[in-house]
């Protein structure tokens, strides 16, 4: 069951004080995966894998997903790995069934060779729902191919959640290509 709006604003609040806590720098510039440059840097990991931070991510992206039908969750190596598998767990203690993934940069050189990752033998992603998350959004490229490859393999994304966005364009990017972007939070919050 999703929270109620004060304790959703009470979750996002702490969720900002452990990402400013664990996660947020600022400093000298620092080369971004858009290949932009910034002075302030998300490294969410630290975040991602502490439990009351797992715990409020998945909370708030399961909020997020109330009456959104999709049967999966998931995205692109390496970020959204701890994300999807947090709100796979979640979803369980809401007794909502929503299974994680992950997309591979690339697929393997041996073994099944798959790109995509978590799927019983015999599934695929043909005919699913599946809503893509991801830790940190610059521009989007990164979640936007994770989108193209699940789009390939049969799949319709239903939404794109990231935990932050930094307000650089992603917005515009999941727009022009037909996606429902839902950010948690976004720069704003961490910047006075």
């Amino acid at each position: 069951m999703a929270q109620n709006p004060s304790e959703r604003s009470a979750d996002r609040s702490r969720l900002v004080e452990i990402i400013n806590a664990r996660s947020f720098q600022e400093g000298p510039a620092i080369k971004l995966a858009s290949g932009k440059t910034s002075t302030f840097y998300f490294n969410m990991k630290p975040t991602m894998l502490d439990s009351e931070g797992a715990f409020l991510i998945a909370s708030l992206i399961l909020d997020q997903l109330e009456g959104v039908d999709a049967d999966l969750v998931g995205g692109l190596e390496m970020g959204a790995v701890p994300i999807a598998s947090a709100v796979a767990a979640v979803a369980h203690t809401r007794r909502r069934n929503l299974p994680a993934f992950f997309v591979r940069k690339q697929a393997k050189e041996h073994g099944t060779r798959a790109l995509v990752e978590g799927l019983a033998e015999g599934d695929s992603m043909a005919g699913k729902k599946v809503v893509v998350v991801e830790d940190v959004t610059t521009t989007g490229g990164s979640a936007l191919k994770a989108a193209e490859a699940l789009k390939s393999e049969g799949a319709t994304i239903v939404r794109v959640i990231t935990v932050v966005d930094r307000l650089d364009g992603a917005a515009e990017t999941f727009k022009s290509a037909g996606l429902d972007f839902v950010p948690l939070l976004t720069l704003a919050d961490f910047r006075s």
